[in-house]
Formats: C-alpha cells, sequence, structure tokens
C-alpha cells in the first residue's frame, strides 16, 4: 500500500519512558505544563478546517517511526506524524487530542477532529492532524486517566499527580489539581465527580496500596492491602478498582473492599471498566516466577459485592487484549485470532468471533503484539503479522472492514471527534457504509 506523508515537521526527542517503564528518574519537571505559543498554536489549523455533517471518529497507530492517523471509517490514512523511539498513545479526554508520553513529559496530539456546540445544536470539522507544543514536564509520564471530564497525569519518577479539566488539557492553560505521592513510583491516580482522588501508594522498590483523599487533600480512606498496585478502571456508580498481585482492591461509597484471589499468587495489573456495567474486566496471572506467563483465564470483579469470577478462554492473551463493548460487553482478543466476547453478569463466552490469524505475545512487552480498542460502536484489532487493521460489528460478529497499513501497528488509540459532555449527541450521525472489504 503507498501512503501519503503529510507533512507536520515535528519530531520529538527520543521517547524512552512508557507507562510501564521503570527507573530511577530525573528530577521532576515543573508544576505547569511547558508550552510555547500553544494556545495560538492550537486553533491556528481550525482555519483550514472543513466542515463535516457528523462527527468523524480518527485512530491513532504507532509504529517504529512515528504515528500513523486513520479515518475510523474508511481505515484511509489521513494524516502521519514522525517520533522517533517508542511512542505511548494516551486519551486526553476531550475526543480530539491524545497524550504521547515522551521524554520530558505528556505532549498533546491534535488528531484533528473535533465537535464546537452552537446553541441546540453543534457543528463538526476536520483538519490535518499535528503534534502540538503543548507539554506536561515530567521525569517519567506513566498513566494518564480520564473520568467524568478530568484527566489525571501520573509522573513515575516524582510521584507528581496533575489533575486536569479535560475539555482544556490541549489549551496549555487549564487549571490543575496537583498531589505529590510520598515516594516516588509507578503509579495511577483517579479523580471522582466529587473531587476524591483516588491514587497509589508505593516506592520504587514496591507499591503496596492506595489512599483517598477528599477535595481538599484530606484522607477519607486507606489501604495497604494491595501488593504490587496496578492499573485502574472505573465502573458503574463511580467504582474505582485497582489492581494487585492477590486480586484488587474496589473504592465505592466512600469504603474500600478487598478482592481476594483464589489463588496465594493472583496478579490482577491490567483492567478494562465501563460506566455501562458494575463488573471489571481484568487479567489474571499465577505464576510469579515465570519469564512471560501466558495466562488463558481473565477476572471478572464485581463492585457491588467485592466478588471475583475467573473465566476460562481457549486461549492465551496479552495486556492489550481487553476492552470493553458498547453494550457493557466484555471482550478479550485471544492469541487465537478471535475477539471473544464475555456476558459480565454470566461470566459466560457468548461469542468468538474470528479477526486475525493465530499469533504469540513476544517476550518484550515494548514488542508490536495485536491491539483491540473499542470506539464509537466498533471494535479494532491490529495485526502487526501482515500490517493491517480490522473494524469489527461485534454485535453481528463481522468483520466490516479491513485495511493495510504500510507500516508495522504497535499501540492503538483513538477520538469520536463528537463532543464528550453532550448527551445525547447534537447531530444523528448518517447511516454509515459498513461493506465487507476484507
Amino acid at each position: 500500500m503507498k501512503r501519503t506523508l503529510t507533512s507536520l515537521a515535528a519530531v520529538l526527542p527520543l521517547l524512552l519512558l512508557g507507562a510501564c517503564a521503570t527507573g530511577d528518574g530525573a528530577a521532576a519537571g515543573s508544576a505547569s505544563p511547558s508550552v510555547t505559543d500553544a494556545h495560538e498554536d492550537e486553533h491556528e489549523g481550525e482555519h483550514d478546517a472543513t466542515e463535516a455533517q457528523a462527527s468523524t471518529p480518527r485512530l491513532a497507530v504507532t509504529y517504529d517511526g512515528g504515528v500513523l492517523v486513520l479515518d475510523a471509517m474508511s481505515l484511509e490514512p489521513v494524516g502521519e506524524i514522525a517520533l522517533e523511539g517508542f511512542a505511548r498513545l494516551n486519551p486526553a479526554g476531550d475526543e480530539r487530542h491524545l497524550l504521547v508520553s515522551a521524554t520530558g513529559g505528556f505532549q498533546a496530539l491534535d488528531l484533528g477532529t473535533w465537535a464546537e456546540a452552537h446553541g441546540d445544536h453543534a457543528h463538526f470539522w476536520t483538519a490535518e492532524p499535528r503534534l502540538t507544543d503543548v507539554r506536561y514536564d515530567a521525569a517519567e509520564p506513566g498513566h494518564v486517566v480520564v473520568h467524568e471530564g478530568r484527566t489525571a497525569l501520573f509522573d513515575d519518577g516524582s510521584g507528581l499527580v496533575r489533575v486536569i479539566d479535560s475539555a482544556h488539557v490541549a489549551d496549555g492553560d487549564a487549571p490543575v489539581r496537583e498531589h505529590t505521592t510520598p515516594s516516588a513510583h509507578h503509579g495511577v491516580a483517579v479523580e471522582l465527580s466529587d473531587d476524591t482522588l483516588v491514587v497509589s501508594e508505593g516506592t520504587e522498590e514496591e507499591r503496596t496500596g492506595i489512599r483517598v483523599l477528599d477535595g481538599d487533600g484530606e484522607e477519607i480512606a486507606a489501604s495497604d492491602e494491595c501488593p504490587g498496585v496496578h492499573g485502574e478502571a472505573v465502573a458503574a456508580d463511580e467504582a474505582v478498582v485497582i489492581g494487585c498481585e492477590d486480586g484488587a482492591v474496589v473504592y465505592a461509597g466512600g469504603e474500600i473492599t478487598k478482592v481476594e484471589a483464589p489463588d496465594a499468587y493472583g496478579r490482577i495489573g491490567n483492567q478494562a471498566g465501563t460506566e455501562a456495567s458494575p463488573i471489571v474486566l481484568g487479567d489474571y496471572k499465577t505464576d510469579q516466577d515465570a519469564e512471560l506467563e501466558r495466562p488463558t483465564r481473565v477476572s471478572l470483579i464485581d463492585t457491588r459485592d467485592g466478588s471475583l469470577e475467573l473465566v476460562d478462554l481457549p486461549s492465551s492473551y496479552t495486556f492489550r487484549s481487553l476492552a470493553r463493548g458498547e453494550e457493557g460487553e466484555a471482550l478479550v482478543l485471544g492469541t487465537d485470532g478471535q475477539l471473544h466476547v464475555i456476558d459480565p453478569e454470566s461470566a459466560e463466552v457468548t461469542a468468538s468471533v474470528p479477526v486475525i490469524d493465530a499469533w504469540e505475545e513476544p517476550l518484550d512487552w515494548q514488542e508490536p503484539r495485536p491491539a483491540v480498542l473499542a470506539l464509537d460502536g466498533s471494535v479494532y484489532v491490529t495485526d502487526p503479522a501482515t500490517d493491517s487493521i480490522h473494524a469489527v460489528d461485534v454485535e453481528t460478529g463481522e468483520v466490516w472492514r479491513s485495511a493495510e497499513l504500510g507500516v508495522t501497528p504497535n499501540e492503538l488509540s483513538g477520538v469520536t471527534g463528537a463532543d464528550p459532555h453532550a448527551d445525547p449527541r447534537p447531530l444523528t450521525p448518517p447511516c454509515r457504509d459498513r461493506t465487507l472489504a476484507k
């Protein structure tokens, strides 16, 4: 496939530090985002924008050397940004930008699709994707968590947490709430709608639990019963699940509940939640000494009663295999090449959709592997073995479009291009042609 390179002339320094990286770290970055004419630059591209009839979802795929931006309906390239090194992509929370975890901080990547409210309706626009100058300094940029219009950034190198208004995350001058953990560690934080901040606790050597702070920074709950803290997910009614090496902890209704794993070592380190379900999907590993465990069971954590149920799958999976469907379905992309659909209430596999050929997880977590993303009613699956991407309709079990990328995909993310605060959408999108093109 012949690709057209969009001239963006924006190259980041070497991207070494991902959300799962650890290290000694340098001195913490400044408390304020580093911005060079950010506000002016942010709106410069909007003069060349094209109005669309409806929101235009776009996908971003990283590869060795850059990020390829695709139209989510046609899967055709709409832009390309050159980046050196290993790039990590995080939703920014405004359905227009992503945050790139880069050496020195989190940098805003504009995918060039957005909505503007206008009275009782909205206008939708598209423009050329570009890397902006807005950057939030961080010694080791780690997890980014979006919830209820708040975007929480965690700096693993300093323990600094910044919570930003998601609607203004790419403005560079957005209001920021800050908190610094007692010790730097590979951590995570999420702010809830009542200004409660759930944040991990630990050191560079070990992670031990969580603390819950109110809007004034005062502790209202804490737990040290979560060894190896990793990952988070928010379920219905703002219940927060944090993974541990012996299960998980749930914060809900002002209280922390320990969820015990059935095994002495039962690690849940990656989770997928949705407001459509009180049950969180998680991975599940039991071999503490394995160089690389290839698990064949996933966990379902019910935030209503703190119970945990395990589901057997016909194949293994990886940390990029978990997603949630539009109706709350639990989705797992297996190494058998199938997208397994699980009913979270019954804990049963209700469908298995063949998408790609069988594959094997590489030993190095940074090496390309298939990834899954649920976005705007569809599910997308990348296949590094064939340099391709596939769009899946979970309800019908059809792969409704496939495309060759011309690059080997690694990370996958995307935006809807809609107003994230609009409910329902101001304009009803036209019927979308999902002609099978595999």
